[in-house]
């Protein structure tokens, strides 16, 4: 068990190592056909597929951002983080329950060398060096904006985005619910180097949600590649792709709707991390975010500390609806809980009552 150094949400002083970047997500999928036929709608190129594995990417150098194995039901597995360097894999291969530093299977488009770990949550974490970039695909550029009093770029043309899915660029975050939130924020603070970007608390003080950032110095990343949020059990709540612009994001609502996908949430502004946004969910309920303009924070950026409420995590558009932030509660997911109300430090039934109240 993580023993913590610091209360979370907070810096740690030396992380084992620094993640540069969030990678890909694996899931499993009882049905390939039916993922790849969500997802190509969606925006996303099929990189690959196999009798028993599916591989999706966007139009930037990554080789993949979206993999599935098939499985007997839909779940979500876990993501890959890239590190700077062999050596950051060696130091990983260090920690308890970590695996030696070994060639990625070789059905991955792009290779690389990994080391697989499993966080204080259950989720499986690939850290990855030495995967090879892709030749990018095209897509258009960005509508030019004629804004107000400013000198407009646009003269005697028109604006005629295409009526297609929206082009994915990248693979922007993942956003998990977690039941032991602080060991859980720890370990990612402490061996991949995140930094909190904004953390959303309860009445009492104590975290609700955490936006957490790689820690690139100087570079700007952005505001957030992984978030935490306290849930009674652990599982996947979205993952974010960007997409060029705010066309992009609507010409998707429009494709999407049409195709008889299921909206879940959107199109609207964030508070924190500034995203326009359009929440989908796939087949199996799993939801996944068209975004763009997000916020871009450099390593010197302080954490924000704000109230948690529904009503706080958008500035404009529909409010968040309280069918986004239900967890999903399988029986086993209803004894999952109840075990976790009566071991888990940060969970207790009254927190349970205050966030049910705040995003019911």
């Amino acid at each position: 068990m993580t023993t913590l150094t610091t209360p979370q949400p907070a810096r740690h002083a030396q992380p084992t190592v620094h993640a540069t970047g969030l990678l890909y997500l694996m899931f499993e999928r009882p049905d390939l056909a039916k993922a790849e036929a969500f997802l190509q709608d969606f925006g996303l190129a099929t990189a690959s597929r196999t009798k028993d594995r599916l591989f999706m990417r966007g139009t930037g150098a990554a080789p993949f951002c979206w993999m599935a194995t098939r499985g007997k039901r839909a779940r979500f597995v876990g993501f890959g983080l890239q590190v700077a360097s062999l050596d950051a894999l060696h130091e990983l291969s260090l920690l308890d329950g970590a695996s030696a530093v070994e060639p990625l299977d070789a059905s991955f488009p792009g290779g690389g060398q990994v080391v697989r770990l499993t966080d204080p949550s259950g989720f499986t974490v690939h850290a990855v060096f030495g995967q090879a970039a892709v030749e990018p695909l095209a897509h258009r550029p960005p509508l030019p904006m004629n804004c107000g009093d400013a000198q407009p770029p646009r003269i005697n043309a028109t604006q005629r985005p295409p009526a297609e899915p929206p082009e994915i660029i990248r693979l922007g975050h993942v956003v998990l619910e977690v039941a032991r939130f602080q060991a859980t924020c720890e370990w990612y603070t402490r061996h991949f180097g995140f930094i909190p970007s904004d953390v959303q608390v309860l009445p009492d003080g104590s975290p609700a949600v955490v936006f957490m950032r790689v820690d690139l110095g100087d570079q700007p990343a952005d505001h957030h590649t992984l978030a935490l949020a306290q849930a009674p059990v652990a599982q996947y709540s979205h993952s974010a792709y960007e997409v060029i612009d705010t066309d992009a994001v609507a010409m998707g609502q429009r494709v999407l709707r049409t195709r008889g996908h299921r909206h879940a949430w959107g199109i609207g502004r964030h508070i924190l991390g500034s995203q326009i946004f359009d929440y989908w969910s796939d087949p199996w309920g799993h939801k996944h975010e068209h975004y763009t303009d997000g916020d871009l924070f450099t390593a010197d950026h302080p954490m924000g500390v704000h109230a948690a409420a529904r009503e706080a995590m958008s500035q404009w558009g529909p409010v968040m609806p309280a069918s986004f932030s239900r967890p999903t509660l399988s029986p086993r997911a209803i004894t999952t809980m109840i075990a976790n109300v009566a071991r888990v430090p940060d969970l207790t039934l009254g927190k349970l009552i205050v966030l049910a109240r705040l995003f019911a």
